[in-house]
């Protein structure tokens, strides 16, 4: 499923993929579990990738899609860790060891996994959430067993040292000050999960606290790797120009002798029901603007609930003729940027308006005017008009997700890892084709309620605001 969060001015980045055209290979013959053909019912335009998937004897699951329109392949290795697996006490333990995986191994010095990589023409990198962390590297055709080695040493063997822990500590800890700390609304983004959730496992920041951080010792990090960084509790998807028979070897021989671990422990994901409307402001030393956030608490992505909650954001602010683009940017002239989206996540997620105030507007007849666009929805619905645009940017965007490589292998290995089939790949439009306009207006009814919500306003240090402490 291609990662989504926001519509609109604000929406947030995502990776962005390569090639320039989807090209669909059949499978390899012989390999074992590959994916069935295209059913008869099954769209004629419909945007297709094959695979086929082996489970290693330590419990490693790999996926292939083989694609020769290009001498490249990409490797995604995502593991069953993020912010949510940690506890109290010990978070940023997920994203520091996204740091902590390019420090070397048993056969790969310090330093020396991206030098490999990018001296053979590759480029890689690393990326943490609440739900996984994820690896990647694009490489030549020609060097597919580099890649498969490099990743295999480091599941292996990552150099767990003091001297490697400081070091990333410290890099982490510069990388809070920098992007959360003295970024304008990095605090903003860390209040809405503390306000809005009840649970410990997505209540906490993705990057963790200064003193947790600081109270991190060898043998804490050294758990955590041996508990999450193992065969069974990791999923590869390799795409590109490569024979798949081949590439299962090479799998073999390199992941093969790594033992499998004990499983990892269960999340409980329970979210209690919330009774009334929570309500915070916060004052930010380097925002220049009023900022606005309306969250909703909503099930998990993946479910029919929220594909008919995505389809209603494209409604609101997918573009400049969505319903919040128009009345709020263009006529009333209330805010200068605006993004609607759920966030794509394992556990109950969130829905998500927020919005820019335009220097002299009044915050709270920005809200009045959300709140009226979205009362509007409830009770007359949306158009025809508006799903059948909607229908086609879902497409445009799922094709462009999956142009390159790298899109597909991430999005393959994700899909195997947050709902056990990498087939949502191939499937995934088929949950929006069935998204109708009283789906749309019944989970706006059902979740866009005042005492599901949470708001939170930002507010520039200059406009003599509260502070957060005296909220």
């Amino acid at each position: 499923m291609s990662r989504k969060y926001f519509h609109g001015s604000l929406r947030l980045s995502v990776l962005a993929f390569g090639l320039l055209a989807v090209i669909c290979i059949f499978p390899t013959a012989g390999v074992p579990q590959s994916t069935p053909s295209k059913s008869a019912s099954e769209p004629a335009h419909s945007v297709h990738t094959p695979f086929t998937e082996s489970t290693l004897p330590n419990g490693l699951r790999v996926i292939f899609s083989e694609d020769h329109s290009a001498p490249t392949y990409s490797i995604a290795v995502v593991y069953d860790v993020g912010s949510r697996n940690e506890r109290e006490g010990r978070t940023g333990f997920a994203h520091l060891f996204e740091h902590m995986m390019f420090q070397g191994s048993e056969n790969v010095g310090k330093g020396e996994h991206d030098f490999l990589v990018f001296s053979n023409g590759g480029s890689a990198n690393g990326t943490t959430d609440k739900d996984r962390t994820l690896y990647f590297e694009t490489m030549p055709a020609n060097q597919l067993e580099l890649g498969i080695f490099l990743e295999a040493d480091r599941m292996k063997s990552l150099a767990v040292t003091q001297a490697n822990l400081d070091n990333q500590r410290n890099a982490v800890q510069e990388e809070r000050r920098l992007r959360v700390d003295n970024q304008p609304y990095g605090p903003t983004f860390e209040l809405i999960d503390e306000t809005a959730y009840d649970n410990p496992a997505y209540k906490h920041s993705i990057i963790g606290s200064m003193a947790d951080l600081n109270a991190a010792s060898i043998s804490d990090v050294t758990s955590f790797f041996k508990t999450y960084y193992a065969p069974n509790n990791a999923v590869i998807a390799l795409v590109g120009d490569f024979n798949t028979a081949e590439a299962l070897a090479t799998m073999k021989k390199y992941f093969g002798q790594i033992p499998r671990q004990p499983a990892a422990p269960k999340v409980d994901m329970t979210e209690p029901a919330q009774a009334a409307e929570r309500r915070k402001t916060v004052t930010d030393n380097f925002a220049q603007l009023t900022r606005l956030d309306i969250l909703y608490k909503i099930p998990p992505s993946n479910t029919p609930d929220w594909y008919a909650l995505d389809v209603l954001s494209d409604v609101l602010a997918n573009g400049q003729s969505s319903r919040l683009y128009q009345e709020l940017v263009k006529d009333k002239e209330l805010a200068v940027g605006l993004g609607v989206g759920p966030e794509q996540a394992r556990g109950p997620s969130l829905f998500s308006v927020a919005a820019n105030v335009r220097p002299g507007k009044p915050v709270d007849e920005l809200e009045k005017a959300i709140e009226a666009d979205l009362d509007r929805i409830k009770t007359g619905g949306v158009t025809p008009e508006e799903m059948s645009k909607v229908m086609m940017e879902e497409r445009v965007s799922h094709v462009r997700a999956l142009q390159g490589t790298l899109g597909r292998a991430v999005e393959l290995a994700e899909d195997t890892t947050f709902y056990g089939t990498p087939n949502l790949i191939n499937t995934q439009m088929d949950d929006y084709r069935k998204v109708t306009a009283a789906d749309v207006q019944r989970v706006a009814q059902k979740y866009l309620t005042e005492n599901n919500r949470t708001v939170i306003v930002t507010v520039p240090k200059s406009s003599g605001a509260p502070s957060r402490s005296g909220e």
